[in-house]
């Protein structure tokens, strides 16, 4: 059986959301005034990874959500 995650757990993903957000927003101002195509072409994909790894951490969020106890723990 999966269980909960822990509050240190779910701090630490909501830490690498921020993170992987802020580094998606950084690649999306460099891409928006490169003229480079190789270098625009860069950035795309970086941002695409970026969201892809906010979109698995969201995900064990979700996932946690549907297991996670509803009421406090004695």
């Amino acid at each position: 059986m999966v269980q909960p995650m822990t509050a240190k757990e779910l701090e630490y993903i909501a830490d690498s959301m921020s993170n992987e957000d802020l580094l998606i927003k950084q690649a999306a101002a460099t891409l928006a005034v490169s003229t480079t195509p190789a270098i625009r072409n860069y950035f795309s994909q970086v941002i695409q990874t970026h969201q892809q790894h906010y979109d698995s951490l969201l995900h064990a969020i979700s996932h946690h959500q549907q297991i996670a106890p509803t009421q406090p723990q004695q």
